[in-house]
């Protein structure tokens, strides 16, 4: 979706939640806007934990203690809106991350005025999102917050790259489990946001079987048939690493085949053979670079775990309107 696909949106939100507040009363039970905590909702982010993941980022920026250069610098009424701005081109997500800890430091009414959703094309120097409301709380806030949406948004950048070089292939990206502790669930988003799609998100929502499990079971297959028979309702998905691995695999009713570190004259060879019998996932070896070639072997998924470990942060600032 393009940025200029939406109008600018204005939310007046609730004051800031503290002491006796009834937020947490209602469906969600978070101390974040009702409003926000239903757009995050709807973006598949459970409210609850974002609020605990903003809380703990601010808590760790206090330190216990409190904004001593806001707090001498200025002055405890004054009101100002702040500009969330790209500083280069990219993919955003994470902007309602973002409200959600200006939120908690928030001590009166502020209002919120969005210029793009996450998953827009941003260009450097569009503005993102506008914030009014005291001046301290926006620059107690500012950098838990741009922690939060540059590192998200950078995910969903790198994403990006990925899909555009496969578009047309129909193999998609995917993440791994490679993700910063506490922060899988909204990193794991961010590769939504950039046009990627989610593997498991943990250990018991589908099996995978690697090669220690391998080692441990004697064999792959009998890896497979041990996982099948203890959680017969689960996908079980089967790393190999040579050819002659994959038909005992197949025989024993494997839903995806992880083929690792494969060439692409092999990652060929293993489409033939599978003949849509099971989903092939290519892992190891991968770079933007190769990706297409890659892609267009008829392979169903590129496993790239450098999504979440290693994607640079896409440069957005926070400056105070003048």
């Amino acid at each position: 979706m393009s940025a200029h696909d939406h109008d600018h949106e204005e939310l007046q939100l609730a004051d800031g939640c503290g002491e006796g507040c009834a937020c947490g009363d209602g469906e969600y039970q978070t101390g974040l806007d009702p409003q926000l905590a239903e757009l995050l909702e709807l973006a598949g982010l459970d409210p609850v934990e974002v609020e605990d993941i903003a809380t703990l980022a601010l808590a760790e920026d206090l330190a216990g203690g409190e904004d001593v250069t806001s707090i001498a610098t200025v002055p405890a009424q004054a009101v100002a809106t702040a500009e969330f701005t790209a500083r280069q081109a990219g993919v955003v997500a994470g902007l309602r991350v973002a409200e959600a800890v200006v939120s908690l430091v928030a001590e009166e009414e502020f209002s919120v005025e969005r210029h793009v959703e996450d998953g827009d094309r941003v260009e450097a120097g569009q503005v993102l999102l506008s914030v009014t409301t005291r001046t301290r709380d926006l620059l107690t806030a500012e950098r838990s917050a741009l922690n939060l949406l540059c590192h998200l948004s950078g995910i969903a950048t790198a994403t990006r790259a990925w899909a555009d070089a496969l578009e047309g292939t129909g193999a998609v990206v995917r993440d791994t489990r490679k993700t910063t502790p506490g922060l899988r669930a909204l990193e794991k988003y961010a590769v939504r946001c950039g046009g990627g799609t989610n593997h498991r998100m943990g250990l018991s929502d589908a099996a995978l079987v690697k090669d220690n499990h391998v080692v441990a079971a004697g064999g792959v297959a009998e890896a497979f048939t041990a996982v099948r028979a203890a959680y017969p309702e689960l996908d079980v998905e089967v790393e190999v690493d040579r050819i002659d691995q994959i038909q005992p695999v197949l025989d024993a009713g494997a839903d995806l085949i992880l083929l690792d570190n494969f060439s692409v004259p092999q990652l060929r060879e293993a489409v033939a053979l599978v003949a849509g019998r099971a989903k092939l996932e290519s892992s190891g070896g991968l770079s933007l670079e190769n990706a297409r070639a890659v892609g267009e072997t008829g392979v169903d998924y590129l496993a790239v775990g450098a999504l979440t470990h290693s994607s640079p942060v896409l440069d957005i600032g926070l400056d105070l309107r003048g």
